[in-house]
């Protein structure tokens, strides 16, 4: 696929025609004065010398230098660019649960959305490290093969979603086995397998599973999410929750012991997930604790330069232009590799140019990303600001922006990271501020608002007078008042409901045993001894026939059957 990176500037290919109407119209002014001094071919066998053609040709050489140079700094970029890359990492796969119970809203803004925000965390941090992506409930599939490309990694991570597995529950085993035949062939390398999930595992046989990974030189790494309280499940687009199979609110808890027992026996570590970042920090801490080896990764990028082919024809024009004498000069008495000093100095600041425009700072691409930010297209922009930062790490206007357009595609949690990275590097109060208070809006758009009241203080502390700010605190304050007394309700109509359904299963004994003790003062009638032994002979009879099923049901295959859906 061919392209111009910066196609503005074939705009100024117009002024080729430009000059080309003024040559010719100096041209035939030119071939009138000379008629005035005699006749033209009288006049040309006084100046033998003079060329008729040589002029003509130095010209739309130069015009096709010219337009060379127009065409070099519109950038032409033609085909994929490959490359080979030496990176030292470790290798890591994630099993991410998306059963319904991850839809729970015990952690902000969920359990499954909140596993999302922390791949992505994880995505960001990794460097030289491949990764891969699967997802398990009742079953489980590979979502992205072991790879470099986090791009690739980031965009699969949005499109997970429950829907996605026909078959629900739990089943971590399968999950921690699938993960153990996704890594590469490669030796000595550190290799990671991270769950997320809630621990709710209704198949069993996690603990061996996790055993076998780790005698086969990986390390099993296990996320609970959720609370140990437990919390209903929502059914999207309802409002309603999901119930069993006797009508009862589904209650999912994070089944903590079979977490670390999965760790333990996968030799790695149990991290809570909660609603800050301590966690992450955790899994960053053991995963640099794996062994690190050097591995070659073929690295694609979409568009490969190709204005340098158009540089050189360029500058091997104006040459052949300096070396055409304007008149005939067979013995070279007046050699002169650069004719005019105009000519030269045209030429000098065409190829000054053409370097200039071939070197991109970072501000300019600071310039590029914020034209491209204003009409919307944030994807570019995001692209010129990380090349900005690319060129310059240290410049906090770059990280900033970068952050913006992040946060204007929805990459919250990278646009977090942007925006600290800016405070960090940044000088200016205000330019500090500003960096504080998106920090500010992201995590209350989140709902936490723990993390945005001490964003907006730090961007209040150094903009007092930003009217904004101090609205979006006081806002984010009654919030957060307003989520601690929901949960606070909602924990005591948990314990309401407890204490309510613990009275209905006492009054429900206490009819049992009436009726048991009715039943008991009801005497039967005196049976004969014949019909006793013939009662006795068919019990004898039933009892053979059902060992006789239960034989022939123990030969049949077993069939998996889910009888929890969550």
């Amino acid at each position: 696929m061919f392209r111009f990176a910066d196609p503005t500037y074939l705009y100024l290919l117009a002024v080729i025609p430009v000059l080309a109407i003024i040559r010719f119209l100096t041209y035939r002014n030119q071939k009138k004065r000379l008629r005035k001094f005699g006749d033209p071919k009288l006049l040309r066998s006084l100046m033998p010398d003079v060329s008729r053609f040589r002029p003509a040709v130095k010209f739309w050489i130069l015009q096709g230098a010219l337009a060379l140079l127009v065409v070099m700094l519109a950038r032409p970029q033609f085909g994929t660019k490959i490359s080979n890359e030496q990176r030292t990492g470790i290798e890591t796969i994630i099993a991410m649960d998306i059963s319904n119970s991850m839809l729970a809203e015990d952690i902000t803004p969920s359990r499954l959305d909140r596993s999302k925000m922390m791949v992505e965390n994880l995505v960001d941090h990794f460097t030289n490290d491949k990764i891969g992506l699967l997802v398990f409930a009742g079953d489980a599939f590979v979502q992205l093969p072991i790879t470099s490309d986090y791009v690739s990694a980031k965009m699969f991570l949005s499109s997970i979603d429950p829907s996605m597995m026909a078959t629900q529950g739990t089943d971590i085993a399968r999950a921690i086995d699938m993960a153990t035949h996704s890594f590469t062939q490669e030796e000595g390398i550190g290799k990671a397998i991270i769950v997320i999930t809630d621990g709710e595992d209704h198949e069993g046989g996690a603990l061996e599973s996790a055993e076998a990974a780790k005698k086969a030189g990986m390390r099993v790494y296990v996320l609970g999410v959720g609370s140990t309280q437990g919390a209903p499940i929502p059914i999207p687009g309802t409002g309603d929750y999901m119930k069993d199979n006797t009508g009862n609110t589904v209650m999912s808890a994070l089944n903590e012991d079979m977490c670390r027992q999965v760790a333990q026996a996968g030799g790695g570590a149990y991290i809570h997930v909660e609603n800050n970042s301590a966690a992450q920090d955790q899994l960053d801490n053991e995963l640099s604790k794996l062994a690190k080896k050097e591995t070659t990764s073929t690295v694609y990028s979409e568009f490969d330069e190709q204005f340098q082919a158009v540089a050189i024809l360029a500058l091997l024009l104006l040459i052949l232009e300096i070396c055409i004498f304007d008149r005939r000069n067979p013995l070279l008495k007046r050699l002169s590799l650069f004719g005019s000093k105009k000519k030269a100095a045209a030429t000098v600041a065409l190829l000054l140019v053409a370097v200039t425009a071939s070197a991109q700072t970072d501000r300019q691409y600071i310039r590029e990303g914020n034209k491209q930010f204003r009409v919307g297209q944030y994807d570019k922009a995001e692209v010129s600001y990380r090349k900005a930062v690319e060129k310059n790490p240290k410049n906090p206007q770059a990280a900033y922006n970068l952050g913006n357009a992040l946060m204007a595609q929805k990459k919250d949690s990278s646009a977090v990271q942007q925006f600290e990275q800016a405070t960090r590097i940044e000088t200016n109060p205000l330019r500090k501020a500003a960096a504080y208070h998106n920090m500010g809006v992201i995590c209350q758009t989140h709902k936490m608002y723990g993390e945005a009241i001490e964003a907006y203080k730090n961007a209040l502390r150094l903009n007092p007078n930003d009217d904004e700010t101090r609205y979006n605190l006081v806002l984010c304050k009654k919030q957060k008042q307003k989520q601690d007394q929901n949960q606070q309700q909602n924990q005591n109509n948990k314990d309401d409901q407890k204490k309510d359904n613990q009275k209905k299963d006492d009054q429900k004994d206490q009819n049992k045993d009436k009726k048991d003790d009715k039943q008991q003062q009801q005497q039967k009638p005196q049976m004969s001894k014949d019909n006793a032994e013939q009662l006795l002979n068919a019990a004898i009879q039933n009892e053979k026939m059902t060992q006789d099923k239960m034989k022939k049901q123990q030969q049949k295959p077993q069939r998996r059957n889910v009888l929890k859906n969550w």
